[in-house]
């Protein structure tokens, strides 16, 4: 393999972008799920946030893209969205906050992350794709029980291609996890001939190896086409239209990759 994912050695502090959401005491929610099975364990309550600074070609999502596309809500609003749930979910599962990339909104959902664990007693989950990071200190993910984290490709030119921004950070964020010893379930979408390289698949498994026991479990997530209407609602030509999804042999091929590395996968 050409090279070797790895850390950056002297990781230049990212430039908060003028397009994130600084406040805490209010956010922009662009969507709530109360019964969620696939989002982290359990069933779980989901906060989609609006705001991303990527633009991949795949993504189900644009309809987040835009900050205030989403609405305006306080923490005490979102609070009280959740709270009804919070016997069960203490029990059952948890909250997850999603997106969008709810690190575009850092202070507004580091806040509700922290009441909802001091308050409701509740696991919390992060999905994310880590590229803002660096603008949050240690002690932000505290009450923070698992990150979800979506790495979309081990090249780092085919990433930026993929996603309009570059990989390191990412990478950065999954070594950052690892010193903090936070959990991870890593999530990977295999896209037939942009992801499914047996190459790139097995430099990226061999990155996740290496973290070690955070790495809780692999998920590879077969490439669908459920998000192609949302582009055309939005006036937006979708860069994947009629792109097949991958065979069962293909994700079970993927699958294995991971799985020959000790890691459990899904």
């Amino acid at each position: 393999m050409a090279f070797r994912m790895t850390e950056s050695v002297e990781a230049p502090q990212l430039h908060v972008p003028s397009a994130v959401h600084l406040p805490s005491d209010h956010g922009y929610i662009h969507s709530v799920e109360s019964g969620a099975a696939v989002d982290g364990p359990g069933m779980r309550f989901v906060f989609f946030t609006s705001g991303c600074l990527f633009r991949c070609s795949y993504c189900h999502n644009p309809d987040t893209w835009k900050l205030h596309n989403g609405r305006s809500v306080t923490l005490d609003e979102a609070m009280a969205e959740v709270k009804p749930y919070a016997g069960f979910l203490r029990v059952a599962g948890g909250v997850t906050i999603s997106g969008g990339e709810p690190l575009m909104q850092a202070g507004f959902v580091g806040a509700l992350f922290r009441r909802i664990k001091d308050e409701l007693r509740l696991h919390n989950a992060l999905d994310t794709q880590g590229f803002l990071h660096a603008h949050v200190d240690d002690n932000w993910f505290d009450p923070i029980d698992l990150v979800l984290l979506d790495i979309k490709h081990s090249d780092p030119a085919k990433y930026e291609k993929l996603t309009a921004q570059p990989l390191q950070p990412t990478l950065d964020f999954a070594h950052r996890l690892k010193r903090l010893g936070k959990p991870i379930w890593l999530r990977y979408v295999l896209v037939p001939n942009l992801t499914d390289d047996a190459d790139d698949v097995a430099r990226l498994a061999d990155f996740v190896a290496d973290l070690g026991s955070v790495v809780e479990r692999v998920e590879v997530l077969p490439f669908h086409q459920m998000g192609a209407h949302k582009w055309a609602e939005l006036g937006m030509k979708y860069p994947l239209q009629g792109w097949p999804t991958p065979s069962n042999e293909a994700t079970a091929a993927a699958r294995s990759i991971f799985a020959e590395r000790g890691l459990k996968v899904f």
